[in-house]
């Protein structure tokens, strides 16, 4: 199994749980606005490793997390129907783990290794 460049975990602070089956979408910046590079779902551990090629050129990226359907699946209310992430991508091959803690009324995110 090949680990993407770009990674993501989502933990549901409120539960204290890793959240399974949250929508992953992954863009990039382009002159014409922001364009899909990938897509997926946080597995049983909250974690989507595979979210886009191994190696991506730098640039301005994006993360979007459907946390709307992740929380309606459980019947809880949230204030965010969706969270979005901007960060850069240097062009020099890191490994880019850009985690998300949430809950249904805040959210917090970090440069991860």
């Amino acid at each position: 199994m090949t680990v993407s460049q770009i990674t993501t975990h989502v933990l549901d602070a409120q539960r204290g749980v890793p959240a399974p089956g949250v929508g992953v979408e992954l863009s990039r910046r382009s002159g014409e606005g922001w364009e899909p590079v990938a897509s997926g779902t946080t597995d049983a551990d909250g974690r989507a490793k595979q979210l886009g090629p191994e190696r991506v050129p730098g640039g301005e990226y994006r993360l979007r997390f459907d946390t709307g359907a992740y929380f309606a699946a459980s019947g809880t209310d949230t204030f965010y129907p969706e969270v979005l992430i901007g960060f850069t991508v240097a062009d020099d091959g890191r490994h880019y783990h850009v985690p998300l803690l949430l809950s249904p009324f805040a959210y917090s995110t970090y440069r991860g290794s």
